[in-house]
Formats: structure tokens, C-alpha cells, sequence
């Protein structure tokens, strides 16, 4: 694979090369990749070919101590050296090299080393997710109080910047979106007049849905500035800010009882040391015979630690969660899980839909910004792909009750009412049907059987 190679038969003579990180390196890769060729350039010119076969990517390495940092650290420098511009592609694109050593992370001879290294991470990993409110305000403030402009280049119109919900990979992300929310909307069993809360609200576009379809009272709270500003001047733009209101407070803050609770993509930053508070004051939140719905990134494996690349760089304070680590906090809560869906693919979709809008105006990011945060965020939007299509990360959506019968008894009901969501509009349409009418014979959060939907 030298082809890819633009070779410099005369290397600079200052480079030195450091021989216990050009051997960790070469014995890691080695051992790495199984399945796909990588060929690797070394800053003295030299080149190395690891694995067989497809995918083929090659790769420069532009300085030792850019060899040396990625020997030792690999999580942390490789994402650097993109950014820095001291590691390239020169076949395929970062999301293939990415996506070549994700893959064969499972099948590599050190992935009980890299075991043993994600244990060792979690004896500290403590001290990176304590989030007091103050904290949980900047950590917050990090990522989502960016330019407006940046976001409306690679979102769909609602700003769902979590995991859409995917029939088809061919699926828009406009579709993906939306069926997301009529899923979320059918778990809630949402009926009108209900007061409903919503836990990290992001841009709004959930809570005005449920608001506008379902005809329920929302309140959604955000620790980010920027969000809450566009989430209430929406409302006010589309006639609904009396029933959608968007308030700049943390959660733990929050007073009042509520028929409904919805959290999506909050629990990743609330840290494994506040499992039992969030859980607590969800259930001191929701009335007893609500209905909660937590959709999470979460691990199929065993509890790990924090990436350090994504926490330095993109989410400082989050960390995506087991269910060994979650179920444990809700038990202690009192609530009852009523129902746990696992999504395995559907962020690896949503994010190479982002990934393609990001990169389609990438000029446009850089005038927003600069080179290095474009390359930040290609590494971020390729990596998140890559590690969903094969490092166990998945989303949980998990319902929550205080009653065992506060939603039906089988699934039946969610297709019902989301072929009844799929004929609404969106906001400033008619509500959806309402919620059926309860007889004596149908204990209390039980529909009549006549009547499951």
C-alpha cells in the first residue's frame, strides 16, 4: 500500500526515533488489526502494513512525539493528533480508520488489556463525574451554548440532537426524528390536561410536539443559556408559551408533581456518583400513578469510565452508563421498571446523517469557527459512529412507574397510538385520541380491555 504514500526518500536528520514507542506501537497495531489492511507511515519515511484484505486505510504519523503520545494513550492522542493535524489520512477518511480499529477491537489478542486499562480508569474515575449544580451549569455550557448557526447546519428543524428512531437506514433524518417523538409521546400514554416535565429540554422541539399533539401542559428545564432562549421564543412564535414553558434550572431544583416525566439524552451527564439523587427526585417528581420514560445512551458491557478525548474535549462531565450501574438507583427509588427498549443501530445512523450535513458545509463551520474545531468535530461526529456500529454503546429507553399497573399489559398499545400520532401534523394540530375512559372493572392505569390503546 505504499501507492498511498507521497515518500520523502530523505527524512529530516533531527528526527530521532524513540524505539520503546515505535515497538509498542508496531506490536499494538499488529496484534489490532486482524480484519482490513492499515498502512502506516512513519515520520522517518518509513512504512508498515498491518492486517489483510477490506477495507484499506493508510495513515501518516508526522512526528515521534505524536508516536509516543499515541503508544502510550491511544484514547486521548489519536483524537489530538487529528485535530493537530500531526496524524492524516492519505486513503479513506478518518471515519474509515476509525471505524477499521473500532472493529477489530473485539477480535484484537489486547482487548484484555484494554480491559485491564478501563478498569484502572474507573479507580479515579469519581473524581471526573462529581456534578454539583454549579458544575453541571459549565460542564453543560461547554457543548450546547455554541452558535446557533452550528447546530441548524446539521439538525433536522426540531434540534433533536439525540438518537432518532430508524425504520430503514434509507429513512430521512426528518423521518427518523419524528417517529423518535410519536415513540416517546405512545410510551407516555399521554392524555390532555396532564402536566408533564421534561428533564433536560434541549432546543424545545419534544415538549412543543407533546404539547401541541397531545394537548398536555409542558414545563422543560435546561442548564443551557442558548437552549432556553430558543426553546421559549419558539414557543412564543408558534402561540403556545402558556403551555410550553422552558425554564433555565436544574432538575434537582425543581418543586411540583407531575402526571408525566421525560428525560432524553440527560442521564448521560448526570455522572455515576448522582445515579441515586436523579433517580430519587424522579420519583419524588412524578405523581403515583405517572408514567416516566428516561431515554439514555448506555453500555451493554461492564461499567467503564469516561473517554477521555470526549470528556476533555466534547462532554465534560458525561459518561455513558450500564444498566447494572442505572437499575440499581431505581430500585432504591421505588420505581417500578415497566419497560426497558434497547436501540442498538439507530444512533449509528443519526450520527453519519449529522456527519454527512456536517461535512457537506464544512465551509460554512470553519468561517464559524476554525480548521482545528472542524477537525475536532469530524473526529467526534466519525468516532461516536464507529463506536456504536461496534464498541456496545446503545440507547436505553426505559419506562418508569410507581404503579405495576400504570401502563397496559403488553406492547400492543404503542403501535396504536402512533399510527393515531402519525396522522397529527405537529404543533398547532389537533390532539391526539383521548385516553380511554376507565370502568370498575379496570383497576386504576389500566385501560378496559376493550379499549387498549
Amino acid at each position: 500500500m505504499t501507492e498511498y504514500f507521497n515518500i520523502d526518500p530523505t527524512p529530516p536528520s533531527h528526527f530521532r526515533s524513540p524505539r520503546l514507542s515505535r515497538w509498542l506501537f508496531k506490536r499494538g497495531l499488529g496484534s489490532l488489526i486482524i480484519h482490513g489492511t492499515l498502512a502506516l507511515r512513519l515520520p522517518d519515511g518509513t512504512t508498515r502494513s498491518f492486517g489483510q484484505g477490506a477495507p484499506e486505510i493508510a495513515i501518516t504519523i508526522h512526528d515521534w512525539r505524536t508516536l509516543r503520545r499515541i503508544a502510550f494513550n491511544p484514547d486521548l492522542a489519536i483524537g489530538e493528533a487529528w485535530m493537530d493535524g500531526t496524524l492524516t489520512v492519505e486513503h479513506g477518511d478518518i471515519y474509515g480508520f476509525l471505524d477499521l480499529c473500532l472493529s477489530n477491537i473485539g477480535t484484537s489478542a489486547d482487548y484484555r488489556l484494554r480491559r485491564a486499562q478501563q478498569r484502572l480508569r474507573r479507580l479515579v474515575r469519581s473524581l471526573l463525574m462529581h456534578n454539583p449544580i454549579g458544575k453541571a451549569q459549565k460542564n453543560v455550557a461547554h457543548h450546547y451554548d455554541l452558535s446557533d448557526e452550528l447546530y441548524d447546519l446539521f439538525l433536522d428543524p426540531d434540534r433533536q440532537y439525540s438518537c432518532a428512531y430508524y425504520a430503514s437506514p434509507e429513512d430521512s433524518l426528518e423521518e427518523a426524528q419524528m417517529r423518535k417523538m410519536r415513540h416517546i409521546a405512545a410510551k407516555l400514554r399521554l392524555a390532555p390536561g396532564q402536566k408533564l416535565l421534561d428533564i433536560g429540554s434541549g432546543w424545545g422541539g419534544l415538549g412543543i410536539y407533546l404539547a401541541s399533539t397531545a394537548d398536555v401542559d409542558v414545563t422543560g428545564v435546561t442548564l443551557s443559556v442558548e437552549q432556553q432562549k430558543f426553546a421559549a421564543a419558539r414557543a412564543a412564535r408558534e402561540g403556545i408559551s402558556e403551555q410550553a414553558r422552558f425554564v433555565l434550572r436544574d432538575y434537582r431544583e425543581e418543586p411540583g408533581r407531575y402526571d408525566r416525566i421525560v428525560s432524553v439524552g440527560m442521564l448521560e451527564h448526570v455522572g455515576a456518583r448522582h445515579y441515586d439523587e436523579y433517580f430519587t427526585k424522579v420519583a419524588a417528581l412524578l405523581k403515583k400513578d405517572g408514567v416516566a420514560m428516561i431515554h439514555t445512551i448506555g453500555n451493554v458491557g461492564e461499567p467503564g469510565a469516561p473517554h477521555p478525548w470526549i470528556r476533555k474535549y466534547i462532554f465534560p462531565g458525561g459518561y455513558i452508563p450500564s444498566l447494572s450501574e442505572i437499575t440499581p438507583a431505581m430500585e432504591k427509588s421505588g420505581l417500578v421498571i415497566s419497560d426497558i427498549e434497547v436501540l442498538r443501530l439507530h444512533y449509528a445512523e443519526t450520527l453519519k446523517a449529522w456527519r454527512a450535513r456536517f461535512m457537506a458545509r464544512r465551509e460554512e463551520v470553519a468561517a464559524l469557527y476554525d480548521e482545528r474545531f472542524c477537525r475536532m468535530w469530524e473526529f467526534y461526529l466519525a468516532g461516536c459512529e464507529a463506536g456504536f456500529r461496534h464498541t456496545g454503546m446503545v440507547v436505553f429507553q426505559i419506562q418508569l412507574a410507581h404503579r405495576v399497573d400504570a401502563v397496559p399489559l403488553t406492547r400492543h398499545y404503542l403501535a396504536q397510538a402512533e399510527a393515531a400520532l402519525s396522522e397529527v401534523i405537529g404543533p398547532g394540530a389537533a390532539p391526539m385520541a383521548e385516553a380511554p375512559a376507565r370502568t370498575r372493572s379496570a383497576p386504576a392505569g389500566c385501560p378496559h380491555p376493550a379499549q387498549e390503546s
